[in-house]
This record gives C-alpha cells, structure tokens and sequence, in this order.
C-alpha cells in the first residue's frame, strides 16, 4: 500500500527507499528518459490510469499525475511507486509514478510542487486531461514548464471555437494532439487521391467532430481555400466521403490508446502542418 506523503522532501525520501534493492542495498540503475506530467481532473482519472498501465514498460521515465481538488481542503497528498522490469541480460528497466492529489488552494499553483521534482537536463511531456482552461492560472504555470503539451481535443466540447485559443499558444510550446494522431491512417489516403482531390469541394467525415475538424482543416491548408465540412458522429472515424463519393478505407487497425500517447512522447518538434490544420479549422 503507498504511502501518504505531504512534502517534496518527503516524497524524494520515498522515492529513494523505493529505488534501493532491498535484497542488495544497492539502487536500482535510474533509466529515465523524461519526466512525463499528466493533469488529470477526476472526470478522467479511470482513462488516465488504464492508459499509465500501458506506458510503463515502454517509455521508462518519472511520471508525476496531478490530480486537482480545488473543491477540497487547501493541502498535498502524494503518494509514490517504482517499478521494475527485466529488460535482458540481467539488467531492469525502473520507473517512477508520483502521485499528487492537490486539495484547494494547491490546485492553483501545481508547478510549485512540480516543478522541483523533475528530472534535469531531460525533456519534460504534459499531458493535459479535458479541455485546458487558457489564461488560467494552473494551465499557464505547467505550459511554461513543459517542452511538450499533449492534449486530445475529442474531450473538448464546443470545437472548433477552442483550436482558436490553443494556436494562440504555438510559438510557446509544441502542442500534440491524439485527435490528430487518430486521422492519421486517414491523411495519406486521402492525399493518394492525387490529383482528383486538389478539386474537392466538400467533404463528409463520419468520426468524432475533433476529426472532422482537423481533417477539414488539413485540407484547406493544404489545398490554400475553403472546403465546405459536414460531420456525421461515430465515436471513431470510420469514413470519408470525398464530394460524395466514399474515399476508399484504409489499411491496418486503428491503435489504442496507450499506443498512440506513446508516439506523442516520442516527438520533439513543433508539428507544422497540425498547426496550420488547426488555424485553418477556425
């Protein structure tokens, strides 16, 4: 059972019980490669863990989840884990989960209690749970914290008026988003259609209203003028209709979850065209 922590010197002094061999004394080889963050409000804190399960063994790295309380009293309830995994020739692949459960007042200022526990000299991930509040408080400090946001706009209610707000932030930090990620069997498909589809006029996206969007953006940027977009709901993009015609499906399954926050901590660079889809989505 973890145990409860309420200080920074606290949580280092678990971190570094949990990281000693208890049958050598000896600590285990740090083989961190990020510090990864994850906002987490309790709406989503089910689909936050699930998808940390999947993530452990292949992105060894300290993982800090952040999960707001504002409505609780002011205070700081961590908790820690490390946990090893054979990685060949007798050596482990170790990695550490912070848990912070931050209780009024905390809410509003996470990078204070973040901040000192990442690791240095390595990039640091924020993965941001729901539709970020921009210009507040909490959303601003970890922004100026992180290289890399990472966000899923088919939790955003209201698109495409948010994409509005978050290209406001580009020039500020690179900016991921699994919605994106889940068009991308999608793109190349679509631009296989070459030269037919440098004509389209409309396009029918039977997915979520995050994919119809981006998807719609893509193509005005690229083409340089307006498409008209119409949206029919699925909870996964199962079809694109170019001027009425089905575009034909592509190949392979789409990934899971786990998979595709994956490959969003493998990036390091801005995603130019991602930027110029979203400003052509509003």
């Amino acid at each position: 059972m973890a145990t409860a922590l309420a200080s920074i010197g606290e949580i280092e002094r678990e971190l570094s019980s949990q990281r000693t061999d208890p049958a050598t004394g000896e600590p285990f080889q740090r083989t961190s490669v990020m510090t990864h963050l994850a906002w987490v409000p309790q709406r989503w804190e089910e689909a936050a863990e699930d998808v940390l399960a999947g993530l452990a063994e292949r992105h060894p790295s300290r993982t800090i989840v952040l999960f707001p309380r504002p409505e609780s009293e002011d205070g700081l309830d961590a908790s820690v884990e490390v946990d090893c995994f054979p990685a060949g020739e007798g050596r482990q692949i170790c990695t550490e989960t912070i848990r912070l459960h931050l209780g009024g007042n905390r809410a509003q200022a996470p990078a204070s209690i973040a901040e000192p526990l990442l690791l240095p000299d390595l990039p640091v991930f924020l993965r941001w749970r729901g539709q970020p509040p921009f210009g507040e408080r909490p959303f601003e400090q970890l922004v100026d914290a992180v290289d890399r946001l990472i966000v899923d706009s088919t939790e955003w209610p209201g698109l495409p008026g948010p994409y509005a707000q978050l290209a406001e932030i580009f020039d500020r930090v690179a900016v991921s988003d699994i919605a994106w990620a889940r068009t991308s069997r999608w793109r190349p498909q679509l631009a296989s259609l070459w030269p037919g589809i440098a004509e389209v006029r409309k396009i029918k996206v039977h997915g979520t209203e995050a994919q119809a969007q981006l998807l719609g953006g893509w193509l005005r940027s690229r083409l340089g003028r307006e498409i008209e977009l119409e949206h029919r709901d699925a909870d996964r993009l199962v079809g694109v209709d170019v001027d009425g015609e089905p575009a034909p499906f592509p190949p392979g399954a789409p990934p899971d979850p786990a998979d595709l926050l994956s490959d969003e901590l493998e990036q390091f660079t801005r995603d130019r065209v991602y930027e110029e889809a979203v400003r052509a989505a509003t």
